[in-house]
């Protein structure tokens, strides 16, 4: 169905308002999916606090225009599908990566990281990047590492004077 341009320009105002609150975008070509896949595809991205958009490419162009995701323009070719993540860089390609574990049929072009453009062979990569509360967790193990190993070890020291006490006294029996 053919868009007018009122329609036109009220979906290049969404988008650019998507791409402007948005960290992370990835662009991936789905042709040759089932309605079913793309909306499997869609259930996760929701799960994962993904924005999915279909859009044509020379309105999606005009969208990115001036935001940090004009990095994948180049690969705005085809039946593509933009996935936008405002919180966490590594989410759409989280999604895009467990996808296409089981659909071949998605092809991911690229993503725009932070307005930096990365291949899409580096998104097994971005898609192991922790997330922020995994980053965090992290964080937190490394900096309660000294403290448990200081606990330890003065909690050795009283526990190594009885062994030694135990000792001198069954010398002397």
């Amino acid at each position: 169905m053919a868009l007018n341009l009122e329609a036109k320009k009220v979906v290049v105002k969404q988008v650019n308002a998507l791409a402007k609150s948005s960290i992370a975008v990835g662009v991936a070509e789905y042709r040759g999916l089932t309605v079913a896949q793309m909306t499997n595809l869609r259930a996760s991205a929701m799960d994962a606090s993904v924005s999915l958009r279909v859009v044509k490419n020379s309105l999606a162009k005009r969208a990115l225009e001036d935001t940090t995701c004009e990095c994948v323009m180049p690969v705005l070719s085809g039946p593509v599908i933009l996935g936008f993540s405002q919180e966490d860089p590594g989410a759409v390609a989280r999604v895009f990566n467990d996808f296409v574990k089981e659909n071949e049929d998605l092809v991911v072009k690229g993503l725009g990281v932070s307005g930096d453009f990365v291949e899409a062979n580096e998104l097994k990569r971005i898609a192991d990047l922790p997330t922020k509360d995994q980053a965090i967790s992290i964080v937190m193990a490394l900096m309660l590492a000294p403290v448990e190993k200081l606990a330890r070890g003065l909690n050795d020291v009283p526990s190594q004077i009885t062994r030694v006490v135990s000792a001198i006294a069954q010398q002397k029996q």
